[in-house]
């Protein structure tokens, strides 16, 4: 079987154009606090250096859409729940609210994109996209 990596390269850019696209046109949160409250939500409160690591930024660009973040009281500082030192970031009620209502605005968005797609086709690519995403996550490019 031939492997399409191009076709996959070409779809995964317009994939991203599009979720670029549709947070510009959201209610104000903007992709990097979409990105930064999805993840400490989902994982619980994190340090700058873990979102860093997490998302394989610089801790300066961490830095600043975590300050702008708390600006907007999307995100507060906590002591570290386990003790440490460092203090972690927690989602805020209000990030919570607008992180739902983001969420809830796409999914209904995609429910109708894929309307005419049967449960099995939804659950096989849902599958596809989690298991790109890890690998994604787990790839550090030779320099």
């Amino acid at each position: 079987m031939e492997r399409r990596i191009a076709d996959i390269e070409y779809e995964q850019m317009l994939l991203s154009r599009y979720a670029i696209a549709q947070h510009r046109a959201d209610d104000g949160l903007d992709r990097s606090a979409y990105l930064l409250l999805s993840r400490i939500h989902t994982q619980g409160p994190m340090s700058i250096s873990e979102l860093s690591e997490a998302f394989r930024l610089d801790i300066s660009t961490v830095q600043r859409q975590t300050t702008a973040a708390t600006r907007e009281s999307l995100l507060e500082r906590i002591p570290d729940p386990d003790g440490g030192i460092a203090r972690k970031f927690t989602v805020t009620t209000h990030g919570v609210a607008r992180l739902r209502a983001v969420r809830e605005r796409s999914t209904r968005a995609l429910d109708q994109i894929l309307g005419d797609w049967s449960s099995e086709e939804i659950a096989l690519f849902a599958d596809m996209l989690h298991r790109f995403n890890l690998d994604i996550e787990g790839y550090r490019e030779a320099r």
